[in-house]
Parts: structure tokens; sequence; C-alpha cells
């Protein structure tokens, strides 16, 4: 044989990436590398410092506000771009800082995501516990809606809760 591999026995590109982990202060750096290297094999290295900044936030969050520090990280390539969901079991939605003060050490992660994004939100709807937040990188920026929580911090973000039918 010359090398040539028939493409019927070409391993499909992977389009979804899942991880269920336990987090803990350095599992962010284990997360950025899994996703620098789903966007280096989706052609999508472009999106990587805001993908990368993006999950670190999320995980961060993780880190900080739930019990169990139990979470599933799910990056989805899609057709223009990629999505990436954290999802954990706490009922508290995240909301961004209203008011930081210069020396604030914490509290601007939602603010950066909304920066590096082109879309994010929050999925609550139709759960009794947990949620999701999302982010989407290489799309187009259309902006959040929804009512979740109405206008929050600087900027006039809000989460959105019910994006489901976005998958």
């Amino acid at each position: 044989m010359n090398g040539y591999i028939p493409p019927t026995y070409l391993a499909p590109l992977r389009r979804q990436y899942r991880l269920r982990l336990t987090v803990g202060e350095h599992s962010a750096r284990h997360i950025r590398a899994i996703a620098r290297s789903l966007l280096d094999e989706w052609e999508m290295r472009e999106l990587s410092d805001a993908v990368e900044l993006g999950v670190t936030e999320l995980v961060a969050n993780v880190v900080r506000h739930v019990p169990d520090r139990r979470c599933e990280v799910l990056m989805v390539r899609q057709t223009s771009g990629v999505r990436v969901e954290v999802s954990d079991a706490c009922a508290q939605l995240p909301r961004p800082s209203l008011e930081l003060s210069t020396d604030a050490e914490n509290g601007r992660g939602l603010l950066l995501l909304d920066a590096v994004a082109d879309k994010w939100g929050v999925d609550a709807a139709g759960r009794r516990d947990g949620k999701t937040v999302w982010f989407e990188c290489g799309t187009t920026r259309s902006g959040l809606t929804g009512a979740a929580s109405g206008p929050v911090g600087p900027g006039r973000l809000q989460l959105d809760a019910e994006v489901a039918e976005d998958r």
C-alpha cells in the first residue's frame, strides 16, 4: 500500500467534547489545554484566546460558588464557531458585579466573558436545581435577550434563561 487511506477509513471529525469532573484550583489550566487542542483539530485556532478565557472564567465560578465543585463542560463545534457550556447543580444564577472597586480581585468574570464572547447566557429553564452557563465564539454577536433577571451590571447585560432551543 502506498500510504493512501480511503476516506471511509478516516476517523470522523469530533463535533463535540464532554467532560464531567470535580474542579479545583488548577482545573482551568487543563480545560484550557483541552479547548486549545479541540480548536486546533477543528481548525478554529483564531478562537483560542476567547474560548480559553471564557471557559476559565466559567470554571473559576464553579470553584468559587458551587459547594461540591462538580460540573460538566461541553464544547460543541458549530458551522461558524464554537459553543461552550458549563453546567452544575447549584441553583444560584450568576450575576455580574454591579459595582467594582479598582482594587477588586474578583467579580469581573462575566464582564470579561461578555467582552470576548459573541453571545452568552444562562439556561435554567425547566430545571429544579442547577443551571448551564454558555457562550459562543465565532458567531455573529446579536446581544442577549431574555427576562431571566432583567438588566444588570455595566452595559445593561441580561442573562438568558430560555436558550434550550439554540442547541
